[in-house]
């Protein structure tokens, strides 16, 4: 199949290196450099309608969209997320050639919900923040298209060269036990394998949930979360971060019974082969 990555990043190029033997990628990005062999170039953007009705020609059998904002702001996110996927949306339905599935990649900030409440695909996604709710509008967009689509809502991605809670605890920054704050987390290399799993499951014709929660298969308080870090780095934490909040814990149990299997299921596996990479 010839499958469209919009947006060739760290998780997109992850996907097309478990499934480059078995379908044609082509990488769109406004830039495409430095991709990975078996990626074919495509110079664009998401949000140039003329671009898209010229890229699509091309008879995609397959989109993944895996978007990345130049920003943490209103602005940012309405470009990356909200405009894109109202063009693309657009562009699919003038193609002549439509897709068979859009997989499209969302966040789990889409919810609201605090205080350690559990959440999954039909918890109300209600968040009060601008990123959620831009999150939020996107997914309506492609919701809304005339194929199969998944939404994947992960939880917050950490693996190679995405390192922030390593380097805090490195640097003897810690988390407070109280309030707890609840961390939900996947690895990378998960993230590039729930996306190839969903791309298998639609070529054996198996039916598709329209949201994923996809996230590991063990909810974490930051504390907890940096005191195993501690213990793993033999570092001494010298002062705590206080501008934490609450959150919420994710359910990836949709997901678990649709047979994906991880490849790292809690922070331990994920974690431990982090700091393996740094001492080697």
């Amino acid at each position: 199949m010839k499958i469209l990555l919009a947006g060739s990043g760290d998780i997109a190029q992850r996907v097309a290196l478990k499934l480059t033997d078995q379908h044609q990628f082509f990488g769109l990005k406004r830039q495409p450099v430095n991709l990975p062999h078996g990626i074919t170039p495509l110079t664009g953007d998401l949000t140039d309608a003329a671009c898209l009705d010229s890229v699509f020609r091309e008879g995609f059998d397959m989109v993944v969209a895996t978007l990345t904002p130049d920003s943490f702001t209103d602005e940012g996110y309405q470009k990356a997320y909200v405009d894109s996927s109202a063009a693309l949306s657009v562009a699919i339905n003038n193609a002549g050639h439509k897709p068979k599935l859009v997989i499209w990649v969302s966040s789990t900030s889409v919810y609201g919900q605090t205080l350690g409440s559990w959440v999954n695909e039909d918890s109300p996604a209600n968040s009060a923040t601008f990123s959620g709710r831009a999150l939020l509008q996107a997914e309506r967009h492609i919701l809304g298209l005339p194929c199969a689509k998944a939404v994947v809502r992960f939880s917050g991605i950490y693996g190679p060269g995405r390192t922030r809670m390593l380097d805090q605890v490195l640097e003897g920054v810690g988390c407070p036990a109280e309030p707890e704050q609840w961390s939900n987390r996947i690895h990378s290399e998960d993230c590039a394998g729930v996306i190839a799993h969903l791309i298998r499951l639609n070529e054996q014709q198996v039916p598709l949930s329209e949201i994923y929660v996809a996230t590991d298969c063990e909810p974490v308080t930051q504390h907890e979360l940096c005191s195993w870090l501690t213990a793993r780095l033999n570092v001494s934490l010298v002062k705590e971060r206080t501008n934490a909040r609450s959150a919420r814990r994710c359910s990836n149990k949709k997901l678990l019974d649709s047979g994906y299997k991880f490849i790292f299921p809690t922070y331990r596996e994920g974690y431990s082969a982090l700091i393996e990479e740094l001492k080697g």
